[in-house]
């Protein structure tokens, strides 16, 4: 044990249970952490600026103003509007809100997505007379799933691809075999029997209301794929300079922001109030945290334990990380979880001599779907149990688990699965 480790690992374990407590104050817990580990020499202060990853930072900046740019345009209304002619009853429109609304976090913030389909859900629950409560949980749970498929789909995924060097094409395809998207997307399609049951007596007729949402400016929704598209090119390039990513997102948000100045569309400084400075600045703790804990041997130190509770078992080793994942994500928020995990797991890879992907991949799939248990478990969670309260619905956790326990027990196993027979 070397000097550094005691003060970093205890400073570590105050820090998150502060996160756990103070959820509001969580980007000055982060923040005051990192302080100490520098006041203190456990972080070189020269190397503090290094620890931080920019381009990650940017591309959650850059992506957070598109996003809301796209909200104002009310394109993803009208999108989801067109989904629900095609549907017979309430029973299949919860399955296809379900499903748009993880086809939208795959490449759209996973909070950002409810506030865009959760409007659609009331809009069909109170035209029906129904409840509310079921379809506005389902699209929550279905958003926090596939915000892990992209490299653009969450910040957990921003996290892995800059972690692990992984570009936009590789959660498709990597290493000559099928990346996380499909095990993401398996256990999506797994979902849909467990909310056709759950919904099996929601089988009123749904009628066209007779109005059509009018999409203000389609620019942001060019502009959002104009950003999926950059970020396919420049993972072409394999050599391409550290930031490229950020700026792509970057520059597509000024360029959105500009033009909405110009054409008189939208509120660019709508647009910039949605930067959600306080996770940016909660990652950039983190970020100098975790480099500290690194360099004091706390990292190495997890990772062999890990590996003595598996017995040296790849299997065992895999089957904690997602149970743990699960579990820990269940209660904590994911972010500075996989920011925490990621060199764990991979010195985990490294004392077995193995490649880091197959742990990576399932740390991943664990610490994403975990959150779907408990309503406290992920931000678009809370994002959706607040437009209910809003609307004067209350939410028990039993309400919540009714729906999340099996939605995450049928993905995550479907998901690991996957990924374990991928990767193995």
């Amino acid at each position: 044990m070397t000097s550094s480790m005691l003060p970093a690992l205890l400073l570590f374990a105050a820090m998150y249970i502060c996160l756990l407590i103070l959820s509001d104050q969580r980007w000055i817990v982060s923040l005051v952490t990192a302080a100490l580990f520098i006041v203190l020499g456990i972080l070189p202060f020269a190397a503090a600026s290094g620890a931080v990853n920019w381009n990650v930072l940017m591309m959650l900046a850059g992506t957070m103003v598109t996003v809301e740019l796209f909200i104002q345009s009310k394109m993803p209304i009208l999108m989801a509007e067109k989904l629900l002619g095609i549907v017979p009853n309430v029973q299949w429109a919860v399955v296809v809100l379900s499903l748009f609304s993880g086809l939208i976090s795959a490449f759209v913030d996973n909070v950002a997505t409810v506030l865009m389909v959760a409007p659609v859900g009331l809009a069909v629950s109170k035209r029906l007379k129904a409840n509310p409560v079921p379809v506005i949980i389902s699209i929550a749970v279905s958003s926090n799933l596939q915000g892990a498929a992209t490299l653009v789909g969450d910040t957990t995924s921003i996290l892995l691809g800059s972690y692990a060097g992984m570009s936009f094409n590789d959660f498709f395809w990597f290493l000559n075999r099928p990346g996380i998207f499909f095990a993401v997307e398996a256990g999506a399609l797994m979902t849909v029997p467990v909310l056709l049951w759950i919904f099996r007596r929601d089988r009123s007729k749904i009628t066209p209301s007779g109005t059509v949402t009018q999409v203000e400016d389609p620019v942001p929704g060019i502009l959002l794929l104009a950003t999926v598209l950059g970020l396919i090119v420049a993972s072409q390039f394999p050599e391409k300079p550290a930031l490229t990513n950020g700026i792509i997102c970057c520059a597509m948000a000024i360029l959105g922001c500009v033009l909405s100045l110009l054409r008189r569309k939208g509120s660019a400084a709508g647009a910039l109030k949605a930067l959600d400075y306080k996770t940016l600045l909660l990652l950039s703790g983190l970020f100098l945290v975790i480099e500290g804990i690194t360099r004091a041997g706390v990292i190495d130190a997890v990772a062999e334990l890990f590996v003595k509770l598996g017995g040296g078992s790849r299997l065992a080793l895999y089957a904690l990380i997602v149970g743990v994942s699960v579990v820990l994500s269940a209660f904590i928020d994911n972010i500075p979880y996989v920011a925490t995990m990621l060199p764990v797991v991979t010195s985990i890879a490294q004392r077995m001599g193995i490649d880091p992907y197959l742990f990576q991949f399932g740390l991943l799939i664990g610490a994403t779907l975990g959150g779907n248990i408990t309503p406290v478990g992920a931000s678009a969670n809370i994002t959706g149990i607040g437009i209910l309260q809003k609307e004067g619905y209350t939410v028990s956790t039993g309400d919540f688990m009714r729906i999340g326990i099996p939605f995450t027990l049928i993905a995550a196993v479907t998901g690991a699965l996957v990924v374990w027979l991928c990767y193995a």
